[in-house]
């Protein structure tokens, strides 16, 4: 598998709201609300996706938690190649 680039990232977050003011007002990213309500932060090509604790939208990263974040990559290899095993794992967890 080789990663051409990042795809996006997401942030959970205990208060929706209290993040979106942070991002736009403190750190002046730009604010994207999709037709089903999601948000994400936009920053030049980069997006930030919101999920609120509790209401993730899937996928989502298996117990996320506020403070949290989740990198999704975009590959040339399908995702449903079964590519990754519990031996990739101890790349991720050391």
């Amino acid at each position: 598998m080789k990663v051409h680039n990042l795809d996006h990232m997401v942030i959970t977050a205990n208060n929706l709201e209290k993040t979106i003011e942070f991002y736009t007002s403190v750190l002046g990213m730009e604010l994207q609300t999709f037709s089903d309500e999601r948000k994400a932060l936009i920053l030049g090509s980069q997006k930030i996706n919101l999920h609120e604790r509790g209401k993730a939208l899937k996928p989502q990263a298996q117990n996320p938690l506020p403070g949290s974040a989740d990198l999704c990559f975009i590959t040339n290899t399908p995702h449903t190649t079964g590519y990754f095993t519990f031996d990739h794992l101890q790349y991720l967890y050391y």
